[in-house]
């Protein structure tokens, strides 16, 4: 169905695997401009679709790959994509995000997302060229890791269209051919990794989709967006976050900082600080590793680390996979952690689960409860644990079910670090009260995005108080819906560090910043009114950018106001199809260790206050006591 907006190729198509059957799928105006796009859009069809007595292996379940309104204009940092489905490992709502190229070039072939239903009857591909969808067979890729498969794809792509053949491509490796619950997508080098999307795309016998064509992405005004976005550009380079510390050092920067403020996992989230750490930081790993900077298409930022591994270039680790795979398992050799960070990405599985599943099992096996081999420091093993992992071979057929399945096997839930099945990332909360309440309550489970990331407001960008529980649940929804947004609009969260003027980020000691950070925990009734009545704020913000580029390259009215009703939209409508698989207040939850046990023996506040929070949280987001989104809620937001 044309749109009347641009930046949208108009269509969305459906798949159906088992008869091969390729459709329309209707989307209309008024759902663009309540949906966006990205994973709200993908939430509105899964909504549709979904009853709650789906199964993430059946064939049943749905996978939407959708991009967003300004994925291909040119706006920084808009190659973004969304893959959506229902997760093997958490059993409720999936929605992991990936840069690389797949979107760009999905619109180019004329669409702004798929929606896959059904099986493969046998091991496939699927190639997209404009108006041509075409079945292969994967049996000669089926078994290839990552860059093997990449590459048999870039010869059958070239041998049909030439050696100058432009495409985009997504596959798996061997852990979603073999249902790992944590495997991954890839595109290139970068991956759609939580939640285990890639084990689905193995139950449904999908190798690998490409997608190439000659469609021309438009925008509404072609000035006023290059314009936009070169002044864009140019506040980014600018800014202290974006333009300074994730280009020098990427996201590993972070780690030092963690350090020092006791955010950073050790030892399976026993302790926020590694007396290591410096073997294992940003700094360590830009002085001796790296080789050159990389970014996504259209990334003014490029925090991608390129290092060494067995002679080839490739992609280095990023702060969850460094934090966990050093600190997290008591590992200080930093070149281990490039060695299997590569390996991970070429089985292709998740990282950050991976990592935290082999932290669990340590500590089962330390504790007795699982003798299985496994030791925090010993690391002589581990390389060949990642390919039985994804091979599920011996115990790796266990540790392939994620730290959840096994905590409930062998006991030891208090040290699973996981929130609805899906493991935590590299934060500890007990120094930061808000980022452990919206782990608590993300939508897919224990993460640090989906969660609001109210971390920089606790010691990595400003320096509130960050044991206390004021205002944490009115920012928290707030950072929450600010980044639905930006996902779902098909650009990557990072942008949204420039939210914060830099001078707070320079000058921490400054008196404006100091009153900044001691105002933050009284501002929560402001917030709130925002929260409840975003639409007052009919306005652009200077330091936010992303409003002002709508009318321009989508030809849609957009204010901060609009904008964050959209976000809110988005997160709540991923709440209410969850509620259908019975995810309530009693699964917004953390590990007992979290909450129960103070980091610092002797100050007890240093716990994540979490019951304290909720109760303001659903409040503000208009849930009921039991997490649920009520009915006047669900009108309110257009979602029924």
């Amino acid at each position: 169905m044309q749109s009347k907006y641009t930046g949208y190729m108009g269509r969305v198509i459906q798949i159906d695997l088992a008869t091969k059957k390729i459709s329309e799928y209707p989307w209309s105006d008024k759902e663009r401009e309540l949906f966006i796009g990205g994973k709200i859009m993908a939430a509105k069809i899964l909504c549709d679709h979904f009853k709650g007595t789906e199964q993430p292996f059946g064939d049943e379940n749905i996978i939407v790959i959708s991009t967003g309104p300004l994925t291909g204009t040119g706006a920084p940092s808009s190659s973004r994509f969304n893959i959506s489905t229902l997760s093997p490992l958490t059993g409720i709502l999936a929605s992991s995000n990936c840069g690389g190229s797949f979107g760009y070039y999905l619109k180019k072939a004329g669409y702004d997302a798929l929606v896959i239903k059904g099986k493969c009857e046998k091991r496939t591909w699927i190639e997209i060229n404009n108006n041509k969808f075409i079945f292969h067979s994967a049996d000669d890729m089926w078994g290839t890791k990552i860059s093997e498969c990449q590459t048999k794809l870039a010869g059958k792509m070239q041998a049909a269209h030439g050696e100058k053949a432009k495409y985009g491509h997504i596959c798996i490796g061997p852990a979603g051919e073999n249902l790992v619950k944590y495997a991954a997508v890839l595109s290139g080098e970068r991956a759609a990794g939580r939640a285990g999307v890639g084990a689905v795309f193995g139950s449904k016998n999908i190798k690998a989709i490409t997608a190439a064509g000659n469609h021309i992405i438009p925008v509404f005004d072609a000035e006023k967006t290059l314009e936009w976005n070169k002044k864009w550009f140019k506040y980014l380079k600018k800014h202290p976050l974006t333009g300074n510390q994730l280009p020098k050092l990427g996201t590993a920067g972070l780690v030092s900082s963690m350090q020092m403020r006791g955010l950073l996992a050790t030892k399976n989230y026993t302790y926020g600080k590694n007396t290591d750490f410096e073997k294992v930081n940003g700094e360590t790993l830009a002085e001796q590793y790296n080789i050159v900077n990389k970014g996504c298409m259209t990334c003014p930022i490029k925090c991608a680390r390129t290092v060494e591994v067995d002679g080839k270039q490739v992609k280095g680790p990023e702060l969850e996979t460094l934090g966990l795979l050093a600190g997290g398992i008591l590992n200080d050799n930093l070149q281990l952690v490039n060695q299997w960070n590569y390996q991970l990405d070429e089985l292709g599985m998740d990282t950050i689960s991976a990592a935290n599943t082999l932290s669990y099992a340590m500590e089962a096996n330390e504790k007795g409860l699982w003798k299985n081999g496994l030791e925090f420091g010993k690391t002589d093993n581990i390389s060949q644990l990642w390919e039985d992992i994804a091979y599920r071979r011996g115990i790796g057929d266990e540790l392939a079910e994620g730290s959840r399945f096994l905590s409930r096997k062998y006991g030891g839930e208090e040290f699973a670090m996981n929130v609805k099945g899906l493991e935590l990332a590299a934060y500890e909360p007990r120094m930061a009260a808000g980022q452990g309440l919206g782990y608590a309550v993300s939508n897919r489970g224990g993460c640090h995005l989906n969660g609001g990331y109210l971390v920089i407001l606790e010691g990595l960008g400003l320096n509130t108080n960050p044991n206390t529980p004021k205002a944490k649940a009115d920012f928290t929804m707030l950072f929450q819906d600010l980044m639905e947004m930006i996902s779902a609009s098909g650009q990557c969260l990072f942008t949204s560090y420039a939210f914060f003027p830099g001078f707070l980020i320079t000058q921490p000691n400054g008196p404006v910043t100091k009153a900044a950070n001691a105002a933050i925990p009284h501002i929560g009734w402001a917030l709130r009114f925002i929260n409840k009545c975003p639409t007052t704020l009919a306005i652009h913000l200077p330091v936010f950018h992303h409003t002002k580029i709508f009318p321009y390259a989508v030809n849609m009215p957009m204010n901060f106001g609009k904008y964050i009703r959209c976000g809110e939209r988005g997160y709540t409508l991923e709440r209410y199809v969850n509620s259908r698989f019975g995810i309530t207040e009693k699964d917004d939850k953390l590990p007992q260790r979290l909450t129960d046990v103070p980091q610092n023996e002797n100050n007890p506040k240093t716990v994540v206050p979490l019951d304290k929070m909720k109760k303001t949280y659903y409040a503000a987001r208009g849930w009921d006591k039991n997490g649920v989104p009520t009915k006047e809620t669900l009108r309110r937001l257009n979602i029924i």
